[in-house]
């Protein structure tokens, strides 16, 4: 059985260095955290992936929130994610809803056209981020989602308001609020919708990981827990190492 995902923020390739150092998996590359993580530079992109082996998840978002703009923003946002997927970007994160609350399937298939998303060896691969703790009904999203190219993670916290207030999405026990538990999905999967893996992130903490890793999660995505400063400082290699060593630790049983 393969480790669990350990997935970092990072802002340039000074976070993308420690967090390989300290033993991550893989790197979402955003910038400005203020508004959530927005696009990257096509340069910044380019020092990043000069500068570690990891794969680079890069982050297609011109905006705070979860619209997607008007067509003139969609097509601008288009013509960002090709430049990056002519650097040689082959993996992003993206979701944008529409004013019912539900996907945005016009914007977002335009991207994943842009960025070669499709059938073959070569398709990018793409994360739909916690716009799904936003979305009027997870359920019907996912399936709106169901068959896109490329897609293979669902980045949640469960709620909008982080992993705390997610746990009883998130744990296996049950169904809260009508939402489906992990297990839920599990006995659906193969069922439209539910093929791509969930990962963890979102106000995540380390006290989170045994509960998570019992429930079957096998997938972590961190930011500031990265950050022994927060967001004004780097990623800490030794931070980053903290995480590595809990979830390599045996799955608790019980």
């Amino acid at each position: 059985m393969s480790r669990p995902i350990l997935e970092v923020i990072a802002l340039h390739p000074e976070d993308a260095i420690a967090a390989e150092a300290g033993g991550a998996d893989r790197l979402e590359l955003v910038t400005d955290m203020a508004a959530d993580g927005l696009t990257p530079s096509r340069e910044t992109f380019a020092a990043v992936r000069s500068a570690v082996d990891l794969p680079v998840r890069v982050m297609l978002r011109a905006s705070d929130g979860f619209a997607a703009g008007d067509a003139a923003a969609v097509d601008a946002l288009c013509r960002r994610a090709a430049a990056l997927h002519a650097e040689g970007a082959d993996e992003f994160v993206l979701g944008f809803l529409a004013a019912d609350g539900l996907a945005d399937l016009a914007a977002i298939a335009a991207l994943i056209e842009v960025i070669g998303a499709g059938p073959g060896v070569d398709e990018s691969r793409w994360t739909f981020h916690r716009a799904i703790d936003r979305a009027a009904d997870r359920d019907v999203l996912r399936r709106q989602l169901a068959g896109l190219p490329g897609l293979d993670t669902y980045l949640t916290a469960g709620s909008a308001q982080g992993v705390d207030h997610g746990l009883p999405t998130l744990r296996a026990q049950g169904v809260d609020h009508g939402l489906p538990t992990l297990r839920a999905e599990a006995a659906r999967t193969g069922a439209p919708g539910y093929e791509a893996r969930i990962m963890v992130g979102g106000g995540l903490r380390l006290d989170h990981l045994s509960e998570l890793r019992a429930a079957g999660v096998t997938a972590f995505h961190i930011g500031s827990a990265a950050r022994p400063a927060g967001w004004h400082g780097s990623v800490g290699a030794s931070a980053v190492g903290q995480w590595r060593l809990a979830l390599d630790a045996p799955v608790p049983v019980g």
